[in-house]
């Protein structure tokens, strides 16, 4: 599959990339062949590191979904189900969320094409993209609400079902910001004063920069991950990296789970490695909160739990964390055996991030 999504391929593109899925189903059969489908294995030992684009991608290993045993006769059963679906979902111009296709299923004529879970059939929509080379969103299909925002000088136009509406992410928005679409490639940039993006891990952090004017202070795209983040976060953050031309920073809790939502943001996740060209901005740094900002400014900690430390040795083995940086920053937390949170900063006054911390690591790493 080519993962060169910089636009998606369109909605007719995508329903004829899934009809010719089903016709190839049928043309095995019909030709005497027992159908099947080959996928990329998605596994964590399938998962390469390309060094070269800096992000996570599928190696060489597949699995076959073949009709020759029982179980793989019903999975071609239940893709070739989900594909019809699919593709009047498109005609119709409608869209579904995930959990609404779980549901969904059970309304189909034959047992066999039922889902069994919503594990199942998330799993299902994932092989579609990869065989296809379409997204989710071209498919008109979305998860859950994520309720991640974005705060800042930013104009834009935004397409809905209501028509096309100009939005001002700070001027037309109250105090909860912008709502990221679940599809973002609908958005159109029109207009903007900003100077960088801000990525935030936390709605408490998030809200005290916007209680506190940075986005306006500093001319910031504010932009909640709240935790680990959405497909549509990090597409619209690539978005604003690739086309408006500016720095993204990602400001977290200083443990390694958080550590893991940065490589996220910058290298793409093993889950979604299908699209880690069109998801992932490799570009982006990490501001903190660091191991050392913990030392030097005494922070507020807890002890770091076995599965921390556990963590935190997996980091040094990952490809995205080998770096002298990382290297020094991980070995300094397992030395120390602490970890803080974000918010732990406000033990020095709640604009101690705004006025003194955030300012001095973005004019350290010459953002500012």
């Amino acid at each position: 599959m080519s993962t060169d999504n910089d636009s998606n391929y369109g909605e007719g593109d995508a329903r004829e990339r899934l009809l010719a899925l089903a016709e190839q189903f049928y043309e095995q059969f019909e030709g005497g062949d027992v159908p099947q489908l080959q996928v990329p294995t998605r596994t964590k030992t399938n998962i390469e590191y390309d060094e070269d684009s800096n992000v996570w991608v599928y190696g060489d290993r597949h699995s076959t979904r073949s009709a020759k045993t029982v179980s793989g006769a019903q999975k071609l059963l239940k893709a070739t189900y989900t594909i019809d679906f699919l593709a009047q979902q498109l005609d119709e111009d409608r869209s579904s969320t995930l959990r609404e296709l779980y549901y969904l299923s059970e309304s189909w004529d034959l047992d066999e094409a039922q889902f069994n879970n919503q594990d199942e059939s998330n799993q299902l929509v994932e092989d579609l993209e990869i065989v296809s080379g379409a997204t989710r969103e071209d498919f008109h299909m979305r998860p859950e609400e994520s309720g991640a925002k974005v705060m800042g000088p930013l104009l834009l136009r935004e397409q809905t079902n209501r028509g096309d509406r100009e939005i001002h992410c700070q001027d037309d928005v109250g105090q909860g910001g912008y709502q990221i679409p679940n599809n973002p490639d609908t958005i159109e940039f029109l207009d903007h004063d900003a100077e960088f993006v801000l990525c935030v891990e936390t709605g408490g952090m998030r809200d005290r920069l916007v209680e506190n004017g940075f986005d306006e202070e500093y001319n910031t795209i504010v932009v909640h991950l709240g935790g680990q983040p959405a497909r549509a976060t990090r597409r619209l953050i690539k978005r604003f990296h690739d086309e408006l031309e500016l720095p993204v920073t990602v400001f977290t809790d200083g443990d390694p789970w958080s550590y893991r939502i940065y490589g996220s943001v910058a290298y793409g996740s093993i889950k979604s490695a299908h699209l880690s060209e069109y998801l992932a901005t490799p570009e982006a740094r990490f501001i903190g909160v660091q191991p050392e900002d913990i030392v030097e400014y005494d922070l507020p900690t807890d002890p770091l739990s076995d599965s921390d430390i556990n963590a935190l040795e997996s980091e040094l083995e990952d490809p995205r964390f080998q770096t002298d940086y990382w290297e020094e920053q991980i070995e300094l937390q397992l030395d120390i055996g602490k970890k803080s949170e974000q918010q732990a900063l406000a033990s020095h006054g709640l604009d101690f991030v705004t006025e003194t911390y955030l300012p001095e690591r973005l004019e350290a790493m010459g953002i500012l």
